[in-house]
């Protein structure tokens, strides 16, 4: 269960990926464009320490991008270069924005999705002390046969950042694909498959394959 607030973000997540899209090698479209959000889903952090959102964002006409973001409430050590930006929340304070292929938080849970069948976190909002449900824009699906034997996925050990984004574990080699398209070719192992408003047909998000 995701647990949401009504609060501001300054900058906002979208200002954000407006300025940092246009240095990554796997972004296709103008760098002064306006990023609008096609989609989004989210996962639980067994600690609820880290809040993880995966957003999928685009430009007027142009392809859609898949990014998954990590918030934290402290920076994450060696990893600055992964670094979205900072951005200051009106609930909980300063918060560091980070590109959740280098985030072990993040390898763990999209691992646990993927293999375990995990499906996305419920959304709700907190008001006046009660809990209202989030409408979700999209739906995903893990092909995993569930957490028999799911392995232990431990620290991140390398990212190779591109159009197909790899995250080596010990344990796990994870693939984002950051332009999500029906019919594309996929990567070897059980995937996370999504659909959103625009795109009716389920299409591979992600991959999973124990080493």
């Amino acid at each position: 269960m995701a647990l949401l607030h009504r609060a501001t973000l300054r900058p906002s997540k979208l200002e954000l990926l407006a300025s940092w899209l246009p240095g990554r090698p796997w972004y296709q479209g103008p760098a002064d464009a306006d990023v609008v959000t096609r989609g989004s889903y989210r996962f639980d952090d067994p600690a609820g320490e880290v809040g993880l959102e995966t957003i999928l964002v685009g430009v007027a006409d142009g392809p859609v991008h898949q990014v998954p973001l990590t918030y934290r409430g402290a920076p994450l050590d060696g990893a600055d270069e992964w670094l979205v930006g900072t951005t200051d929340h009106a609930v909980l304070g300063p918060r560091w924005v980070y590109d959740g292929t280098a985030d072990p938080v993040y390898a763990a849970v999209l691992a646990h999705a993927i293999l375990g069948g995990a499906g996305q976190a419920e959304e709700y909002f907190e008001v006046d002390g009660r809990r209202e449900p989030r409408e979700q824009n999209m739906t995903i699906a893990g092909s995993g046969a569930g957490d028999a034997g799911m392995p232990v996925v431990g620290p991140v050990r390398r990212v190779v950042d591109g159009d197909a984004a790899l995250i080596i574990t010990d344990a796990v080699e994870l693939v984002v694909v950051r332009r999500p398209v029906e019919g594309a070719v996929g990567a070897e192992g059980a995937n996370l498959s999504g659909t959103w408003k625009g795109q009716p047909t389920a299409v591979p998000l992600a991959y999973a394959r124990v080493r």
